[in-house]
Parts: structure tokens; C-alpha cells; sequence
């Protein structure tokens, strides 16, 4: 009796190995460009809950001057335009939108972002 070979067991289905480690290296790549980008964006957000957390002790001018400080610190591209505050007798609002660039060969992705806090004022 002659035994047909499956062309798996040859050894002939390397191009679906060679398409999955394709597959990964690009997934590796875009989480080499865009974790660090969330990193920094989710220290931004932590600022801004901080700063309207403490808004009784601290006045408009210096939660724009902390949300700057660490938009800077982090490379991210925010200005006092991108940072509105909203405070009224018993509330304060922090909302801070901006975009980033993450550069690919052949293609530029703009993550847009928008982070909000708004907390009691004691």
C-alpha cells in the first residue's frame, strides 16, 4: 500500500508561518509606537483628576500652570487653548483636548484625545 504525504508534513506550509511572523513583527512595531504615546497620555489624565481634586486650594491659574507643566514634561502637544476650566460656587470642570502626530512609514495616525474631570469644590 502506498501513503499519500499531507504537504503540511513536507514541510511546504512555511508561507503561513512567514505571513504570522510578518503579522507579528508589525504588531510589535505599532505597540513600539503607541504605548509609549498612551503612557504619557494617561500621566496627562492623572493631572488633570489631581488638579480638579485640589481645585479648593488651588485657582484656575495654577491648575493651567500644572496641566502645561506636565504636557510638557511628557512631549505632548498641549496649550492654554487646548485647557478649559469651568468653575462656578460648588464645581469645577477641567477638560483638556489635543491631537497626537504618531508618525508610520507611509502614514501619519493624529490620536485625538479628550480628558475630563470635574469634581466638588470643598
Amino acid at each position: 500500500m502506498h501513503r499519500r504525504r499531507d504537504r503540511r508534513q513536507a514541510g511546504e506550509g512555511q508561507a503561513g508561518c512567514l505571513v504570522g511572523l510578518i503579522i507579528l513583527l508589525v504588531a510589535i512595531f505599532v505597540a513600539y509606537k503607541v504605548i509609549p504615546v498612551k503612557v504619557r497620555m494617561s500621566e496627562l489624565r492623572q493631572t488633570v483628576v489631581d488638579e480638579a481634586k485640589s481645585a479648593g486650594s488651588h485657582n484656575d491659574e495654577r491648575i493651567m500652570k500644572q496641566i502645561l507643566l506636565k504636557a510638557e514634561e511628557t512631549k505632548l502637544p498641549v496649550t492654554e487653548e487646548n485647557v478649559t476650566i469651568n468653575r462656578n460656587s460648588n464645581a469645577i470642570s477641567v477638560d483638556v483636548d489635543y491631537t497626537v502626530p504618531i508618525v508610520f512609514p507611509g502614514y501619519t495616525y493624529v490620536w485625538h484625545q479628550h480628558h475630563h474631570a470635574e469634581n466638588p469644590i470643598f
